[in-house]
């Protein structure tokens, strides 16, 4: 009787143990910025930006006069966000001045480069050719004429040893030649520097043209009157104490105060169209972008706002990677087609691509 309660007691014993001995397996981690597949539906997590914004930094160093805008403003393409007091700065009516006598001096330089062209007489032996024709042609005869006067052309100072018969039968023969050879170097020599100058004159004729094209691309950017887009880079370098607008948008940061110094090149503000919304993600790696196509529905929620579903649809998949976390990753865009005015800059977002 004692010998079973202890094989019982050693029974139960051995069950609780085995119970309490065995390793407990941890929960496990959960990669939040992993994209998620649901069903037919792969999720993943962006930031919401405006479909366009510039930072902007200012081209001349100086101490900043004036700022004409505050945070959160809304501005115009064209409209002038702050100036510099500095010596190298200039504003937009001195820019257009001094791009005027440019202007002009470039158009002076065409027809003084045209006329000396003009007024150039190009040798008969160049008839047909062009500049850079005439120059290869030359180059190559002189050339020639190099190599057939090389055998003489240390005559005067060579020490020849020949015999009689060789100085009664070819010794005015042997000097003639070498005449004749030091005329045919000097005479190509001349005409390939002509060739040379009549390229050089053409030349001028290309360069000023260029300049003046450039000069009037500049005049043009600096009195664009609608402060165009393709115009902002020339404006911006040129008119260089005043920092505008490039389109029309939001100041959404300006870090910029009178009487402050500001660098040349330093991001002082940041203009943003906040018309149109997308949402970029870099959560898809290599095996999920290859079922993403341009075009594609989404669904994005802001975390902001779970109970706002908003519509849109990948703009773009982008053809560089980088490495997250051991994955490689691509950056898609989302244009979103549906907005609401809470949404901000930042935001954090899900996004639902369908399948």
């Amino acid at each position: 009787m004692k010998k079973s309660h202890l094989i019982a007691i050693l029974l139960i014993a051995l069950i609780v143990s085995a119970c309490g001995s065995g390793e407990t397996n941890p929960t496990p981690t959960v990669d939040v910025s992993a994209p998620v597949l649901a069903e037919d539906i792969l999720i993943a997590e962006g930031r919401v930006e405006p479909v366009r914004f510039a930072e902007l930094a200012l081209n001349a160093s100086g101490l900043v006069s004036e700022t004409l805008v505050e945070e959160d403003s809304p501005v115009k393409a064209g409209d002038v966000i702050a100036r510099l007091e500095g010596a190298q700065a200039q504003t937009l009516e001195d820019a257009q001045a001094n791009a005027y006598k440019e202007l002009t001096a470039a158009y002076q330089a065409v027809r003084d480069a045209q006329y000396d062209l003009d007024n150039y007489d190009i040798p008969a032996d160049f008839e047909g050719m062009t500049p850079a024709e005439a120059v290869s042609s030359t180059l190559e005869k002189l050339n020639t004429a190099r190599d057939n006067f090389e055998p003489y052309k240390n005559l005067s100072e060579k020490r020849l040893e020949l015999t009689d018969k060789e100085k009664e039968d070819e010794e005015k023969i042997y000097r003639d030649t070498a005449k004749l050879y030091k005329k045919r170097l000097d005479d190509a020599w001349s005409k390939y520097r002509k060739a040379i100058h009549w390229m050089e004159l053409f030349s001028a004729v290309e360069s000023s043209e260029a300049e003046l094209t450039s000069s009037q691309k500049d005049y043009g950017s600096l009195t664009d009157p609608s402060f165009s887009e393709d115009s902002a880079g020339a404006r911006a370098a040129l008119a260089n104490a005043e920092l505008r607008a490039p389109f029309s948008g939001t100041v959404t940061q300006l870090d910029l105060k009178v009487g402050e110094f500001a660098a040349t090149g330093q991001p002082v503000a940041t203009v943003a169209d906040l018309t149109d919304w997308v949402v970029k993600t870099t959560d898809l790696t290599e095996l999920d972008v290859v079922g993403v196509t341009e075009g594609q529905p989404v669904i994005v929620t802001l975390d902001a706002m779970p109970d706002v579903e908003l519509d849109g649809y990948v703009f773009t998949i982008g053809q560089g990677y980088t490495e997250k976390q051991g994955d490689i990753v691509y950056e898609v865009t989302i244009l979103l087609t549906e907005k609401t005015e809470a949404m901000r800059w930042g935001m954090t977002a899900e996004i639902k691509f369908e399948k």
